[in-house]
């Protein structure tokens, strides 16, 4: 798996771009969680799931289906307070579902584990995808220390973290109003 640390800039970074404005921060963060929430399968293994399975890791929690129901679930949630400010129920929806299945493609990215059951339930089949830069994270607080963390990390700033900043760099270029000059 990518780290927490790429799964939530790539959550927030999509945050930013579908909810620009700093009044939704609180959106960005939500999107940034949806990012990372996928890896709450790995408390599988503490009960022995086996990690092919429809409930191992990267089965169906990170599945497109499961992707769509979290959005769905928390748009729903939204709506429902009806909070000033809640962004268009469309809009927050499609930022959730990107943020959410946005774990499964990292994920897919990595140079291991089994691949990513993306059409489960109604697939078991894991993909992965045919170019493969992130290092793979290892399962656990622990175990990110060293230099396998260190090179985890190195992977994610240059294929994830890089990106991101280069993609809001780019939009803020692009929606800033240019500066007219007095004369």
């Amino acid at each position: 798996m990518a780290s927490i640390f790429g799964h939530c800039a790539l959550g927030a970074t999509l945050g930013k771009l579908l909810l620009p404005e700093r009044r939704h921060w609180r959106y960005w963060l939500l999107a940034a969680a949806c990012a990372f929430l996928p890896d709450a399968d790995v408390i599988g293994f503490k009960f022995h799931v086996p990690y092919a399975s429809l409930w191992g890791h990267r089965g169906l929690t990170h599945s497109i289906l499961a992707a769509a129901v979290m959005a769905s679930a928390l748009t729903g949630l939204a709506q429902a307070r009806r909070a000033p400010g809640t962004p268009p129920a469309g809009r927050l929806w499609l930022l959730l579902f990107l943020a959410t299945a946005s774990h499964g493609v990292l994920d897919a990215l990595t140079i291991g584990g089994e691949g990513v059951a993306f059409f489960s339930p109604f697939e078991q089949q894991r993909y992965f995808f045919p170019w493969r830069p992130l290092a793979v994270s290892p399962i656990g607080v622990k175990k990110f220390v060293g230099e396998w963390a260190a090179r985890v990390l190195k992977s994610e700033l240059l294929w994830v973290g890089l990106p991101c900043l280069l993609i809001l760099a780019m939009r803020k270029m692009l929606t800033s109003s240019p500066k007219t000059s007095g004369t």
